[in-house]
Parts: C-alpha cells; structure tokens; sequence
C-alpha cells in the first residue's frame, strides 16, 4: 500500500468525515484529498521523480496535506524541526539535498540569506503564496501504482546522542508502521485523536493511523494546556497523545480542573519514559486509561506497547516491574536483547534492543556507513537502546547506550537513578547524567527542576534519598539546580546540551 491511497480509501469510505482540525479549522478527508491532489501535481512541476521537497512549519492543514501529496508523485517530504536554528535548517537541506521548501513566512524570512547556499531551487511561502502555486493543477491524486519501497519521508533524527541523521522512511515502513498499532491499539469507530506533537516528527505517523480507519485528527500548533482543553472540549477528543513533561503540565493547569474532559477514554504516551508519581496523578486525577508506546524514528513509530490493564495494575499493585515497564512487542515486530558480540542474551537480562519488522526505515539518507553500522549481517536493526524482557515478554527500557555512566569501572543506568529521585518530593524533573573525573572515570551529576524554586533539594537530601534504593556507586555526586531542561520538540531531554553546559568552566 502507499500512503496515498490511505487518504483515497478514507475520501471514498466517508467523504464528508473530518480528517483534520487546526485552529478550529475543519478539512473532510474529500478535501483534503483534493487538496493533497493539486499540491502534488504542483510539486511534480517544478521537481524530478525522486527529489527532495523540505517543508519547515508548524501543525497546519497543509502540512498534512504535504504528507500525502509529496510522496504520490514519487518525491520524498523532508519534514524541518522549526523549533532548531536556522544554521541547523540550512545543514539539513544540505544534507538532503531539497530543492523545494515549504515554509511558513516567519522561517523564511529567517533562513532567506542562507537559501543561495543550501541548492533549494523553489520556495512556497505557505502563509502568502501556496493559493498560486496550486491553483493551475488539478486536484486528481496521483497514479494507482508506485513502489511501496520506496522513501515516501525523510525525518531526522532527534539528536540526542550526536549530530542528527535523515532516517529513510518507506511507503511500505509507514504503512507497516500504523498498522502494527492499530493491531497493538485499536481504534474505535467513534474514536478521534487530538495532539500537540509536531508533524516534524514521527509522531506524526498517528494521523496516518487515525486516517487508515477514517478517523479525525484535532493538531494543535503548539502544546498549551488551555488550548488543549478547549479542543477536548468542542470536538469531544476520546484519545489524547502526549509526552510525559506534557501530561505533568497539563494536569498542573488550572483549566484541567475546571475542563469537562468526560470525553476523553485514552491517554497515550511516548517520547520518553514517564516519571511513576506522574503516572498516579493521571489514573487519580482523570480516571482515563493509559497506553504507552515504545519506538523511535528509524521504528517508522512503535514497535511495543504498554496497554491500559497494565497500567491500571501497575498503580493499583504498586509493582515497580510495571511502572518501569515499555510494554511488550507489537504483533508484527520482532524485538530481541543482545550482547556486544550481538548474541542473545539471558531472559532478564540486560542488553542492546534489535528489531526486525517492515516498520523498519531503509537505512539512512547518504550515508552508508551510519547505515551499515545500524544493522545485523542478518538484518536486525540496533536501536542503541539498552532493555530487558522478562521471561512474560514485558519489555523495560534500561538507559541509551550513550547515556551509561561509567564510574570506578561500575555501569549506571542513568534512567534507573533518574527513576528514583523523580520520587523525591523536592524535585519536580531531573536528568542524570555522566561528567568526567580524573578518580572514577565519570561521576553522576544530577540535573534537577527543583519543585518549589525557593527550596531546592540539596545534594545531601539526594545523596540519603537514593542510598534507601540504590548501590552506593550509583548515588549522585553533583547536584546542579537550574530552571529548565533542554528539550527538543517532542520533550525528550537532550542530554547533550547538559554534558556540554557542564564542561564549560
């Protein structure tokens, strides 16, 4: 199957159905498909088969559009984070070579002086001049054939662990991708979805899920907990899909008390794990069920899921093994737990996570050796990702290989440390991370949010904390208090900006 024939089959099943809302603005999957229509024979009059069309905007109807219209006339939509810097802006394009942009007029006029050196040949203006640019095409949808192995996207990678890489992402890898979770995590006939992710990421892959079974997407532009709620509120939002800093405000905001959220039956969750106490609030506060999601972008979305029974029985058995716990494999991926010598390990175990499933992306956009290195001879993708799964299959998330502290030749799992001292009624978020010791090789620094700014926790009330549940070498040895966390636009914490701000003298 290719992406556009998702849109087709959904204009055809229900045309007058919502596909998309964006500021209260409402699209029907006919229109939209007309849309997608015309900006794809736009596109493939100023392109070749196979060139690269970058778009850099915020949640809009046209960016959803853009998903579908790109690749049907066998181009491939290069999504740009608009939350990076122009200078990064200008890498990517050169690095994927774009020769159209589709962007918003204030990203423009951001990247304008350095568009000559990027070989971008044709830029829209979204806000000013997509009206033109589509008006002279028809709005039929492209051919019934195409290659479904072929890269539909390009999204970059988060970053977190170095410099970002264009994932390919195939018709064939998405639509494998949406349908592992519609099987893991079905959608009902009646169900709607509503988030605030950016369509720049692979979260976007849900609006492909909600639309294989012709359902509505409400987006919104940017994550705000009022505009939220008032979105629950007027399209009667059953599913919500958040990341865990984003549930922790939102159910800090004064509107979420007030809000009338009886709508809502599922709050789901991914990007990063999410911190056990913010977890009771959610099931006490909402009385919704959860559902977790375990992937990443080369994944094309997840590949494992925690559903809402085990969610409900890890806060009502108060079993650790489930509040840490990613979920279990999806039925159409593969997942195992190697060693360094890419040997299976023992059950329970710890180990490098592999996958095998057509979800996977095809490798990385020219660069070979970064692809080579993702991959078994056999064929099994590595995620970098160090887990576990026990002997019932319940898969758990144990750190990023990057992110492993070495300290007096010891391994600390950040996130394990990280797990305990989100329980300290002090801090509100933390980050751990490794900071060079000429002793032990690393020492582990805390990086916290304090939960009242005028009484941070001190290293002291940390050091006795995690000594109640942690190995002595694994306790904090630097506390660094601050206002904030870096984090990219999805809220995963980029720990590369704390190492590096932690170098600086």
């Amino acid at each position: 199957m290719l992406l556009q024939h998702l849109l087709d089959n959904a204009a055809r099943r229900t045309p007058d159905g919502v596909a998309v809302v964006v500021d209260d603005f409402e699209v029907s999957f006919a229109q939209l498909r007309a849309d997608a229509g015309r900006l794809a024979n736009a596109i493939a009059g100023v392109t070749a088969p196979g060139d690269r069309v970058a778009i850099l905007a915020e949640n809009r109807i046209d960016y959803v559009a853009a998903y579908y219209a790109v690749p049907a006339v066998g181009r491939v939509l290069a999504p740009l984070n608009h939350r990076l810097h122009p200078d990064e802006w200008v890498e990517l394009l050169r690095l994927c070579d774009a020769r159209v942009l589709l962007a918003e007029s204030p990203f423009i006029e951001a990247i304008r002086p350095h568009l000559p050196s990027t070989g971008v040949a044709t830029v829209v203006d979204l806000d000013r001049d997509l009206a033109g640019f589509v008006a002279p095409h028809a709005d039929h949808g492209a051919a019934e054939t195409g290659d479904e192995r072929a890269v539909a996207w390009l999204i970059s990678t988060s970053g977190t662990t170095g410099l970002p890489k264009w994932a390919m992402l195939t018709h064939r890898s998405l639509t494998a991708g949406i349908t592992n979770v519609s099987l893991a995590r079905p959608i009902a006939d009646d169900d709607s979805l509503a988030t605030p992710f950016p369509l720049c990421h692979v979260a976007g892959y849900n609006v492909l899920a909600f639309h294989l079974h012709a359902r509505p997407v409400v987006l919104l532009r940017r994550f705000d907990p009022d505009v939220l709620n008032v979105q629950i509120e007027r399209h009667r939002v059953r599913t919500l899909s958040l990341a865990p800093t984003m549930i922790a405000t939102w159910l800090d905001a004064p509107s979420t008390a007030s809000a009338d959220l009886s709508s809502v039956r599922t709050l789901g969750y991914g990007a990063s794990a999410i911190p056990a106490p913010v977890l009771r609030r959610a099931i006490d506060q909402l009385g919704v069920d959860l559902s977790q999601g375990y992937g990443m972008t080369e994944l094309s979305g997840n590949v494992a899921f925690l559903g809402p029974d085990d969610h409900r029985a890890a806060v009502t058995l108060d079993d650790e093994r489930l509040l840490r716990a990613a979920g279990r494999p999806g039925p159409l991926a593969a997942l195992r737990i190697v060693d360094d010598d890419l040997g299976d390990v023992a059950p329970g175990s710890p180990g490098e996570i592999v996958v095998r499933a057509d979800q996977v992306c095809a490798g990385y956009w020219n660069d070979a050796e970064a692809t080579r290195a993702a991959f078994t001879d056999d064929g099994w993708f590595r995620t970098g990702d160090l887990g576990r799964i026990d002997p019932d299959g319940l898969l758990s998330i144990v750190d990023r290989k990057k992110d492993v502290i070495v300290t007096g030749g010891e391994n600390v799992a950040s996130r394990e440390v990280e797990q305990v001292l989100e329980r300290h009624p002090a801090v509100r978020e933390v980050a751990v991370v490794g900071v060079a010791d000429p002793t032990w090789g690393e020492n582990v620094c805390a990086v916290v949010v304090p939960s009242d700014p005028d009484a941070p926790p001190t290293l002291d009330d940390l050091v006795a904390f995690a000594r109640e549940h942690l190995a002595g070498f694994k306790k904090p040895k630097r506390l660094v208090v601050v206002d904030a966390l870096p984090k990219n636009a999805t809220g995963k914490i980029q720990k590369q900006v704390l190492r590096a701000a932690l170098l600086e003298p």
